[in-house]
């Protein structure tokens, strides 16, 4: 049997919580998952819903105290020593590595613990987020030891790969592996309409997401302003909580917007309620490989996303969605006032989009490549 432990910084839900799930629930006969976490990112916080779901499914847990969001030298190296602490005791075969302070930390740790098999899984560069220079360039040299410390570094999206593989002696272990996803079991249109308060008549533009600022919606608000502006006949949705939401609701207010946006907040397995959409939208900063592009493609959502790494790969523009300059609200405005007016235009783009999700990003695919590095 050969045991793989995964670690990750925070057990909330998002989309690399989402990827070590997927592994940890469907690795092949022969192996052994283990998960090790922090809290839900501050201090001394709780176990999050990724905790929740792998007890559900009888995978064994570690929890990792010192792991927190902030910056802090004292917890980074008392995390540093639980980390090194568990791998001896655990001896895994391989550790798998997720999100950037685990990444980073954990590789460390991991060498110091004689670990043979060390793999990261980079969901997006993370100098690549909307920092001030001083704090790109942090995150760039940080993320580059990370790289060397490591046996294998696993990246999600083409860009990145490309990317990736310009770092100094990194070029051989740089690997592109596709994230993929199970079917979802939808609640049809008018029982998710239902399940979520929504008008039955209206049209409902969607998004699902936490409340980040990399998410963008305030550059969706601004767009929803626009819109009503223009006497467009639309409701915006957001499923999803976060740090952001007394800022967006501020914005709502002043885009004069409240009667045209809804935010739900967290919807747990809100997947399954995204045809009660008429129109999805990702209107990110930065992202990796969007696990929430691929589900509304298989709701056969027509879609509007950034035009930025990541989305660039599920999203073709005017083929199998519509993409927008991330900080452009007039052409996020524009792109979805075409979903608005053509109905014939949201159905042949969202065919297309379920179809290339079906043919190219299978959750099967995405594992029996990753295995093979294990």
């Amino acid at each position: 049997m050969k045991k793989i432990l995964y670690v990750i910084t925070k057990s909330n839900w998002g989309g690399a919580q989402r990827y070590v799930y997927d592994f940890a629930t469907n690795l092949p006969e022969g192996f052994e998952a283990v998960v090790a976490f922090g809290g839900t990112g501050a201090k001394d916080a709780p176990e999050g819903l990724l905790a929740q779901k792998l007890k559900e499914k009888n995978i064994r847990t570690i929890y990792i105290q010192s792991f927190m969001r902030d910056i802090s030298l004292a917890k980074e190296f008392a995390a540093y020593r639980e980390l090194k602490k568990i791998f001896r005791s655990e001896k895994p075969d391989v550790v798998h590595l997720n999100s950037s302070k685990a990444g980073g930390l954990g590789a460390l740790a991991a060498r110091h613990a004689g670990v043979k098999n060390i793999i990261f899984t980079s969901h997006g560069l993370a100098w690549d987020e909307d920092r001030n220079i001083l704090a790109k360039t942090a995150i760039y040299v940080m993320s580059r030891l990370t790289f060397l410390l490591c046996h294998t570094v696993i990246t999600i999206t083409k860009d990145n790969y490309d990317r990736a593989r310009t770092c100094w002696l990194c070029k051989d272990k740089i690997k592109l592996v596709h994230n993929g996803i199970a079917p979802i079991a939808f609640l049809e249109h008018s029982e998710a309409r239902k399940a979520l308060n929504l008008p039955q008549d209206a049209t409902i533009i969607g998004a699902l997401g936490e409340l980040t600022w990399n998410k963008n919606y305030h550059t969706l608000l601004h767009a929803a302003g626009i819109l009503k502006r223009a006497g467009k006949n639309f409701l915006i949705c957001i499923m999803g909580g976060g740090e952001e939401q007394e800022f967006l609701e501020t914005l709502i207010g002043e885009e004069d917007v409240g009667d045209r946006v809804m935010l739900k907040g967290f919807v747990q397995d809100g997947a399954r309620y995204l045809k009660a959409y008429d129109i999805f939208t990702l209107p990110s900063l930065k992202e990796g490989l969007p696990y929430v592009l691929m589900e509304a493609g298989q709701a056969m959502l027509p879609t509007v996303a950034s035009n930025i790494a990541g989305n660039q790969e599920i999203i073709e523009n005017t083929v199998s969605g519509l993409l927008a300059p991330p900080k452009d609200e007039k052409k996020l405005a524009d792109q979805l006032a075409k979903f608005i007016d053509v109905p014939q235009l949201r159905e042949r783009l969202g065919a297309a989009l379920a179809f290339k999700i079906k043919s190219e990003f299978s959750l099967e695919k995405m594992v029996s490549e990753t295995v093979k590095l294990y």
